[in-house]
């Protein structure tokens, strides 16, 4: 019979270069319920020095920084990863469209593995949605929500409405719970929008899909969420899986 780590090599993985510690307890979860839903992935997840905890645009940016996720792409060799993602949209999307595509291209280089982020992780799953309009509930202040909204713009995606809730740090972000998440998805919802888009890492969700879903009564993205689904359509993955959401209930 094959060992424990020979088995484990058979199953696909896409590795995750995560900034700090705040949520990063979803992606095992996720990683349950891929499992329980259909074929195996593994979601090995490295922890990138983040610097200063600030959601604020000069901190971003160096979180950002190619030094930091070649850093983290190095720890992250040895994983069997068949690709990478900077599992972050705020210190992805600062650098604007064109910035946040050459962040992943050097990251690409380094890793020697297809990768991509959390922003265009959310650019490509609202395109699978068929979502033309979409509203942004942000845990971040709202000039740092603003430049998310300008990323989604030039994906050609119609922002509605976007509206940040002030939280300075990722590590406030992790200690919110199911209310709190519903609550922001809630307050940011609007009539207008095909779906409703929660941009944080930091914002644990990944137990609350369905909840979410049901009480706004449209698609949600959350930022684990479409994080993960950009990594299994990444490495040609099937991403069906039940429970977790409208955008797991499709294949590609």
């Amino acid at each position: 019979m094959p060992t424990h780590a020979e088995a484990e090599e058979t199953v696909p993985a896409v590795g995750f270069l995560y900034p700090g510690y705040s949520a990063e307890d979803d992606y095992p979860l996720l990683e349950r319920k891929l499992a329980e839903g259909g074929p195996a992935v593994r979601l090995p997840l490295v922890h990138t020095d983040i610097g200063e905890d600030a959601h604020r645009v000069d901190a971003l940016l160096e979180m950002g920084s190619a030094a930091r996720l070649a850093d983290g792409a190095r720890q992250l060799a040895g994983h069997g990863a068949s690709g990478v993602i900077w599992a972050c949209t705020s210190a992805s999307f600062v650098f604007g469209w064109h910035g946040a595509g050459e962040q992943i291209v050097e990251l690409s280089k380094v890793a020697g593995l297809p990768a991509s982020s959390t922003s265009f992780a959310f650019a490509h799953a609202v395109q699978a949605l068929g979502a033309h309009r979409v509203a942004i509930a942000a845990t971040y202040p709202e000039d740092v929500a603003q430049h998310f909204t300008a990323f989604l713009k030039e994906a050609g995606t119609e922002v509605v409405s976007t509206r940040g809730s002030g939280i300075i740090t990722a590590a406030e972000v992790g200690t919110w719970g199911r209310e709190e998440a519903l609550a922001m998805a809630a307050a940011g919802d609007h009539p207008d929008a095909d779906a409703v888009l929660l941009p944080d890492t930091a914002l644990h969700t990944a137990a609350w899909l369905p909840d979410l879903e049901s009480a706004l009564g449209k698609p949600v993205l959350t930022a684990n969420q479409v994080t993960v689904w950009e990594g299994l359509r990444l490495i040609g993955a099937d991403p069906a899986r039940p429970g977790l959401g409208t955008l797991f209930a499709r294949q590609l």
